[in-house]
């Protein structure tokens, strides 16, 4: 443990190294480079490698946003110890308007470390190495063979990576997945999303041409009436409430949402918009079936264009379902380990979900077992998705402690499941 606190810095540079790596999905074309960069910062700690690329069929969209390979790195390291897997997507969202700082440099200021993805979640991987050096440092005999998991594709994607090594058969052990928050939460499930791209197409001429009948059909005027009816439906979802467990700051049920998301379309003052490309995404709680509430949007979108000269696709361009308590015997002795690292007492843990979403109910729909873990370094001031968002060094510290001592042999050996069978 004091070898974390010495060590922070290199965990400071190294997430430097990492925000300095633009994963952002879409497009999700960084992705070799981040592996690459991974393989450097782990081959001194004894890791094996394995790139496991998501088949370009099944996450490719004609016309949609991604574009790339999709390299997942998993990093091994097995002797004869139960495997641990370590989870972390390594993609981010893109930069958003309203930075004051450079996202892709890590900006330092004082304890708070700012840069695209510093809290969701590449800093969660820093505070890894930072544990993993400190047990290698000090010849720590862990309980675990942790084997690291650098997936592709949870912002949205159509086919996250994890989802494909669960069907491969890839995983091992139980995981923990640090695509969490730093607070003392027990974690009851979450929500679901999916993303529709909506392309609404007319005919472009010369916008002078316009007022004359026949010539142009103005795709971004056809828009406006899908773009309304969808603002009508907003209410009607927003209205529908789940059962499961808001978190203790909420003020109120967990409700679905619908958004429109982005809205692209267009070229110059002097042509008829012959395109307009609309992202609609859908929040889905577990009570609610996917195939109604796509429908229900879809139907609300060719009741608009019906009749009309407009051309209309709809593609489904990310989705991820709804994932389920995911609890088993190991949490005890993860929440032992997260209070040693955070400082929280028994009685500050509780259980709650999310509308934030997973690409772990993939994992369990592919049959893993064992229970997923949760942990992170999320915070409500955090400001994940959002212009500066940053995590400090003391959550680094406290998530480098908290994962030596769930991986370390001397901790809490009597709540090891593994010991007890």
């Amino acid at each position: 443990m004091a070898a974390i606190d010495r060590d922070v810095e290199m965990a400071v540079q190294d997430l430097a190294r990492m925000v300095a790596v633009d994963t952002t999905f879409p497009p999700g074309e960084g992705y070799g480079a981040f592996a690459d960069l991974m393989t450097e910062l782990l081959m001194p700690l004894g890791f094996e490698f394995e790139r496991v690329t998501v088949p370009h069929d099944l996450w490719h969209v004609e016309g949609g946003p991604a574009s790339g390979e999709r390299i997942n790195l998993v990093a091994r390291r097995e002797t004869d110890r139960p495997v641990c897997g370590l989870y972390y997507h390594v993609d981010t969202v893109p930069v958003a308007p309203g930075w004051s700082r450079d996202p892709l440099k890590l900006t330092v200021e004082g304890d708070d470390l700012f840069g695209l993805g510093a809290a969701d979640m590449k800093g969660t991987i820093a505070a890894t190495l930072l544990a993993l050096r400190a047990a290698r440092e000090c010849g720590v005999s862990l309980a675990y063979d942790p084997m690291l998991l650098l997936c592709t594709d949870e912002e949205g994607g159509l086919y996250p990576g994890i989802r494909y090594l669960a069907e491969q058969g890839m995983l091992k052990g139980h995981i923990l997945n640090f695509n969490g928050t730093a607070a003392p939460r027990i974690w009851a499930g979450c929500f679901g999303i999916f993303n529709l791209q909506v392309t609404i197409t007319g005919h472009a001429v010369h916008a002078g041409e316009g007022n004359r009948t026949g010539a142009g059909v103005n795709a971004i005027e056809g828009a406006l009436p899908v773009l309304n009816a969808l603002a009508a439906l907003m209410p009607d979802v927003a209205k529908r409430a789940s059962k499961l467990a808001p978190p203790p700051h909420a003020t109120g049920p967990l409700r679905p949402q619908l958004t429109i998301s982005a809205v692209n379309g267009g070229t110059a003052g002097g042509q008829v918009p012959a395109e307009v490309k609309i992202l609609v995404s859908r929040r889905y709680a577990p009570e609610e079936s996917y195939e109604d509430a796509r429908a229900e949007i879809e139907a609300t979108i060719r009741n608009c264009i019906e009749g009309t000269e407009f051309g209309l696709k709809v593609d489904l361009v990310g989705h991820l379902i709804p994932t389920d308590d995911p609890d088993g015997p190991h949490w005890p002795r993860w929440q032992q380990a997260l209070s040693l690292g955070f400082g929280y007492k028994p009685n500050d843990f509780q259980k709650w979900g999310a509308a934030s979403c997973s690409d772990f109910g993939y994992v369990q729909k592919a049959g893993f077992g064992p229970e997923v873990l949760l942990g992170g370094l999320g915070r409500p001031e955090s400001c994940i998705h959002s212009p500066e968002e940053h995590t400090t060094r003391q959550d680094i510290i406290a998530l480098a402690k908290s994962i030596l001592a769930y991986l370390a042999a001397d901790f809490a050996a009597e709540a090891i499941p593994e010991h007890r069978s």
